[in-house]
C-alpha cells in the first residue's frame, strides 16, 4: 500500500468536514478537479471507500468516518508543531482567511489592511463577504468578524471599532413629501426599506430610549438584502431604511440621507474578530490582530 501523503490527508478532512468537494476546494485554494482525483487516489491507495457521493451530497462511509476520527488530533497535533517552528520567524507569514459580512469588511480593507501589508511583506488577506454567520472552523477560515452579539460564545472574540449604532434615515425629499416622524409607532405609516436576513427572516427594527424599548415590524413594498442598497434606495426617496451607522454615514455627510428618531437609536456592543479558542493562533493572524488593536481600538 503506498503511504499517503500529508497533502492527500488534509484535503480528505478538508472535504469531511465542509461536507462538500467545492467548500473544500474553494478553502485549499485548488482546483475541484483536482481535489476529486486526490481524493480517489487516497482511496485507492487505502483500498476502501471514505465518501458516499451523489450529485447533491458528499457523506463519509463507515471507514471514513473512522479516518477522520483517528486523523482530527493528530493532524491539530502536525498543525501545532509546524505553527511553533514558524513562530521562530522573525516575520510573520501566509494567509489569513476572514469571513464577514460586507460593512463589516469595509473598515478593515479601507484602514488596517493596507498597513498590514505594508508592514509584514510576507502576509496575504483573503476577505470573504458574506451575509451568512458561518461555522468559521468547519469553512476553513482563520477568523470571523461580526457584532458582538451574535458572535458564538465558544469563541474568542476581540472588539475593535468601538461601539456601533443602528439609525433610522430618509432622503430630505422623502421627509419633505411625507412629513418628520416623532415617534418609531410613526414609521407605521412610512414606506420602510425592510431587511432580509440571510436565514430568509424579515429584521425587526429595535428601538430605545431611557428605560423604554420598543421593537417594531413595519409595512414595507420594498425588501433589500444588502446595506449599501438600502442606503442607496433611501436616498432615492423610496423610503426609511433602518441602518449601520457606519453604511450610512457617507450618505449623511454628504446630505443625501438624514438621521430620524436619534435619541431612539442607542449604541450597541460592537464589531468583535472572533476565531476558535481550540486551535492555536496563526502567525499571520496575530500580526493582523496587533494592527487592528493599534489602528481601531476597542
Amino acid at each position: 500500500m503506498t503511504s499517503p501523503s500529508f497533502g492527500d490527508l488534509r484535503s480528505f478532512v478538508a472535504v469531511a468536514e465542509s461536507a462538500s468537494f467545492r467548500r473544500a476546494a474553494d478553502a485549499l485554494s485548488v482546483s475541484r478537479s483536482s481535489l476529486s482525483h486526490g481524493i480517489k487516489g487516497l482511496e485507492t491507495d487505502l483500498g476502501v471507500r471514505l465518501f458516499h457521493r451523489t450529485t447533491r451530497s458528499v457523506a463519509l462511509t463507515e471507514a471514513g468516518q473512522h479516518l477522520l476520527d483517528r486523523l482530527r488530533p493528530i493532524l491539530g497535533e502536525l498543525e501545532d508543531t509546524l505553527e511553533d517552528v514558524a513562530t521562530l520567524r522573525k516575520t510573520p507569514s501566509g494567509t489569513v482567511r476572514i469571513n464577514a459580512a460586507e460593512p463589516a469588511i469595509r473598515p478593515i480593507l479601507r484602514s488596517v489592511v493596507p498597513v498590514l501589508l505594508q508592514r509584514f511583506p510576507e502576509v496575504s488577506v483573503d476577505l470573504v463577504s458574506d451575509g451568512r454567520l458561518v461555522d468559521i472552523v468547519r469553512e476553513g477560515f482563520d477568523a470571523g468578524i461580526r457584532l458582538g452579539s451574535i458572535v458564538p460564545r465558544d469563541m474568542v472574540g476581540v472588539k475593535f471599532g468601538g461601539e456601533a449604532r443602528f439609525v433610522a434615515v430618509a432622503s430630505p425629499d422623502y421627509l419633505a413629501t411625507h412629513g418628520r416622524p416623532e415617534h418609531p409607532d410613526d414609521l407605521r405609516d412610512h414606506a420602510c426599506i425592510r431587511t432580509r436576513l440571510p436565514s430568509g427572516r424579515l429584521y425587526r427594527w429595535d428601538f430605545a430610549r431611557d428605560d423604554r424599548s420598543l421593537s417594531i415590524e413595519p409595512d414595507g413594498r420594498l425588501i433589500l438584502d444588502s446595506p449599501l442598497l438600502m442606503a442607496e434606495a433611501a436616498a432615492d426617496g423610496l423610503g426609511v431604511a433602518y441602518l449601520l451607522e457606519s453604511v450610512a454615514k457617507p450618505f449623511l455627510e454628504r446630505g443625501a440621507l438624514i438621521s430620524i428618531l436619534p435619541e431612539w437609536c442607542p449604541a450597541v456592543p460592537g464589531l468583535l474578530l472572533y476565531y476558535s479558542s481550540g486551535r492555536r493562533v496563526p502567525a499571520a493572524l496575530r500580526a493582523m490582530i496587533s494592527v487592528m488593536q493599534e489602528i481601531l481600538p476597542p
